[in-house]
């Protein structure tokens, strides 16, 4: 079997390729070169490298930068693989116009030439497929195929004594960070040594502090801000729960499936998510932690109180939530079928 050599191609400066991977940014070619790219989804100096380089399969991660680079694909005659993770076929078009980024605005303007390029369209979820097909995608060539979790590197850990609550988020709205403080203010009421830990940075960073205060939450809610992948991972043990509350955004943007509620789950840990997007794939209601409506604080906040005074209840859902990710989404299955994927088009 055929095999293949990562390459990390961007349009800005990779400060941290991705393991495994080598690393090259368009950046790299000169600010005007960088512009025309951004402008015109073209570089020959691109297609050059790539060329010398032997490039077989190109993939590119979100439709954004799928637009982008489908004519070097076209220019190499080499197939595009494209994966799509969740706002990319779930905010509406006006909404992508309306923001005025030229990324944004080329893959509005320019999605039928991906649409023709690409040989196969990776959906995250079949949540994200249904939503790809919607958007104009075509179904004979979306298939399905999740991003794995190393469970040989993210182990099971004990269920911690401490009733904390741990959000592991960009801090914007499809996140539903803002429902998730309101719920904490019950839960608290109700086991006043409940702790929060947020963890992630965004707009909303200024907003989610000033109501933490405001619901007379703020001494039991850490911010931790954006942390290195090994410490995401601490949190997550560090805590009886793990809570991902989204909700549909108002430009429409929704959440393809959650890879920490995956962590969470291979950690050991149940998960409290919403009935949203591709989070019912993840999470199991029931079996490996409660799924509850968008936008319902107190729900959410009855099924985590659950959680917080019941070890036992944790235990087992959080056991059930590792044997899911071993069985559906192992890392090494998971490449093993992304590889197999490359090999039939190459």
């Amino acid at each position: 079997m055929r095999t293949f050599r990562p390459l990390y191609i961007a349009r800005d400066p990779v400060t941290r390729a991705p393991v495994g991977t080598n690393a090259l940014s368009i950046s790299e070619f000169g600010r005007a070169a960088a512009t025309s790219y951004l402008l015109t989804r073209r570089s020959s100096r691109l297609v050059k490298v790539l060329a010398e380089r032997g490039v077989s399969v190109l993939h590119a991660h979100f439709g954004v930068e799928g637009v982008h680079i489908a004519p070097t694909a076209k220019a190499l005659g080499v197939p595009l693989v494209t994966t799509l993770h969740g706002f990319d076929v779930t905010i509406a078009k006006k909404e992508l116009l309306a923001s005025k980024k030229a990324s944004w605005v080329n893959y509005v303007t320019w999605r039928t030439s991906l649409f023709e390029t690409g040989a196969v369209f990776v959906c995250v979820s079949e949540y994200i497929r249904r939503r790809a097909i919607e958007w104009g995608y075509p179904a004979e060539r979306c298939v399905v195929l999740p991003i794995g979790v190393d469970t040989d590197v993210i182990k099971p850990a004990p269920i911690v004594e401490t009733p904390r609550i741990v959000h592991v988020a960009r801090l914007v709205e499809v996140k539903g960070t803002t429902d998730l403080l309101r719920a904490f203010a019950t839960v608290r009421r109700a086991l006043p040594a409940a702790e929060l830990v947020i963890v992630g940075d965004g707009p909303l960073r200024e907003q989610l502090g000033a109501l933490a205060t405001q619901l007379g939450v703020a001494e039991a809610v850490r911010f931790l801000g954006a942390q290195p992948h090994a410490e995401v991972l601490a949190q997550v043990r560090a805590a009886r729960v793990l809570c991902l509350p989204s909700a549909t955004a108002s430009n429409g943007a929704q959440e393809g499936l959650g890879m920490v509620l995956l962590e969470a789950a291979a950690s050991g840990r149940p998960v409290v998510g919403t009935d949203h997007g591709g989070i019912p794939e993840a999470v199991v209601d029931g079996v490996n932690g409660y799924l509850v409506p968008e936008r319902d604080p107190a729900a959410l906040a009855e099924r985590l109180l659950a959680l917080l005074v019941d070890p036992e209840l944790s235990e087992r859902l959080g056991a059930a939530g590792r044997t899911m990710v071993e069985r559906r989404y192992d890392l090494r299955t998971q490449t093993g079928k992304l590889e197999s994927l490359y090999q039939d088009m190459s």
